[in-house]
């Protein structure tokens, strides 16, 4: 006999939707992170191959600037009276990133949820769009709008393929672990 996962019931229901969203948001959280660091590690590589075949040059200043969620987590601490180091930035970075992957993971849950009926054939596109919202929204217009990052024209292209490719992954990510935990509740 063959077993089958259990079928998405047809009523509706708020809190089944937005547990689904919180365990999707932090699972697809933890794929867009090791996809970052995939993508990360495969680009100082490939730079790394390039610079070994060119004549030796004058080693290039790092980049000093934090990311948009360490300075979050650094404005947090600071409205709290606390100074935060670097590595605490980056630690409190991480659990803004974290954070606000989950959150969004509920918001979408619960949405998918009260709107969406029969939407299986359409369930990679719906993550897809889902993501692609996320990076435009968030990327391209919050960030940016809260100074926690250049404005979009002063960034290279290279930095937004690589938002939008990480939002692709998470949206496909949040609605394949939404579906699938949805299925159990």
């Amino acid at each position: 006999m063959k077993t089958q996962l259990p079928r998405l019931r047809e009523t509706r229901s708020a809190w089944k939707g937005a547990l689904a969203g919180v365990i999707a948001g932090a699972a697809a959280t933890v794929v867009m992170t090791q996809f970052q660091n995939a993508w990360n590690w495969t680009s100082e590589r490939l730079k790394s191959n390039e610079d070994q075949s060119q004549k030796p040059q004058a080693p290039k200043p790092q980049e000093s600037g934090e990311n948009a969620t360490s300075k979050v987590a650094g404005s947090i601490a600071a409205l709290a009276g606390h100074e935060l180091s670097h590595q605490e930035k980056e630690k409190g970075g991480a659990l803004v990133h974290y954070g606000f992957g989950t959150t969004v993971g509920t918001v979408y849950g619960l949405t998918m949820e009260m709107t969406a009926r029969n939407l299986k054939p359409q369930r990679a596109l719906a993550g897809l769009g889902f993501g692609t919202a996320l990076f435009l929204a968030a990327d391209e217009v919050m960030v940016p709008a809260l100074g926690l990052s250049e404005k979009p024209g002063e960034q290279p292209l290279g930095s937004h393929i690589y938002g939008l490719v990480s939002h692709l992954v998470y949206g496909i990510a949040t609605e394949g672990f939404r579906g699938l935990v949805r299925r159990f509740l």
